[in-house]
């Protein structure tokens, strides 16, 4: 397995099945810190630099508190407006990750722009996270969604996902990438204005996902063992903010996962997780079933990405 110190996490097309497990392991091993909230020591002498680009409230707090939590330290901003990136200047990826290396030992970074985490990690002597790039990937979100389900059934292997939302989005390319790596069945349901691009699906395809296209949640939700849910109704990712103006749609039932559809149609033991945020096509009264695991990834996400840290930063081998 390669080694993690010191190692760019930006995509998870060429994360290995092997080093999932390794992440999962390391956050069992940092878990006490979260689960009885203290902080420790062991990252107590690194600095976490977060460049978030684009709003956030899940990843760029998971990834702090992760920090916090291994006794380290935090800075950076999260709000571009309030850098030279963001003002008249609209200063370039290159000349900002330049000075941010020299604050911190690692970069987290969110951007409007795919590729943006990539081009940073060219010219960034620390090792730079991917908390999001535009359409692109969302690498720690998935890592997460993996441990997830991997502590709630065990296995990653024999499970039967149904994917279902915006296909563009990018936690839907990194967790079709994840998937690859294990046995599964994996259906896909989407407008067609939101499906995967064509190359993109000729290249999971050519990486061995086993998937097929479904119109309606109806057809398939008494098969799955994971439900992963994002919106149809959308933003505007290329953005470095979206503000809603005026009203917005509303989502078709065939991408809407409701309790009485879980409780008609779904096995007992399916699992909803959902990146949040969320519109109306996943509706609050499933939030107290038995099938939501969305705010149980809440306290996930500070786990793996405690490990993630922990492994870039040389704290484990």
């Amino acid at each position: 397995m390669r080694s993690f110190a010191g190692r760019d996490i930006l995509s998870l097309k060429e994360f290995e099945r092997n080093e999932y497990f390794r992440v999962f392991e390391i956050a069992d091993r940092v878990e006490p810190y979260a689960r009885d909230r203290h902080n420790g020591d062991l990252l107590q002498h690194k600095t976490l630099v977060t460049a978030f680009y684009q709003p956030s409230t899940r990843t760029r707090l998971a990834t702090e508190a992760a920090m916090h939590r291994l006794g380290g330290h935090v800075t950076g901003f999260s709000d571009a407006k309030m850098t030279r990136a963001g003002d008249f200047y609209q200063e370039g990826i290159q000349d900002t990750v330049r000075m941010l290396e020299c604050y911190g030992d690692v970069i987290a970074m969110r951007h409007f722009q795919q590729g943006a985490p990539a081009e940073a990690a060219k010219h960034a002597s620390v090792p730079v996270i991917n908390c999001g790039d535009g359409w692109g990937e969302h690498p720690t979100q998935v890592l997460t969604d993996m441990m997830t389900i991997y502590r709630e059934r065990g296995t990653l292997d024999g499970l039967t996902w149904v994917l279902i939302g915006d296909m563009r989005m990018r936690t839907m390319h990194s967790i079709s990438y994840a998937l690859s790596q294990f046995d599964t069945k994996v259906y896909v349901i989407a407008p067609d204005e939101m499906y995967f691009l064509p190359e993109f699906a000729d290249e999971i395809t050519e990486r061995g996902l086993n998937w097929e296209r479904k119109e309606h949640i109806d057809q398939v939700v008494g098969e799955a063992d994971v439900i992963y849910m994002e919106p149809v109704v959308q933003p505007d990712y290329t953005k470095s903010r979206d503000e809603r103006t005026g009203d917005v749609g509303l989502t078709p039932p065939n991408y809407q996962v409701t309790k009485k559809l879980l409780f008609g149609k779904a096995k007992a033991d399916a699992i909803v997780l959902h990146s949040l945020p969320r519109m109306d096509e996943l509706t609050p009264d499933v939030d107290t079933t038995r099938h939501q695991r969305y705010w149980v990834e809440a306290y996930n996400g500070v786990l793996m990405r405690m490990a993630l840290l922990s492994l870039i930063l040389g704290a484990f081998e």
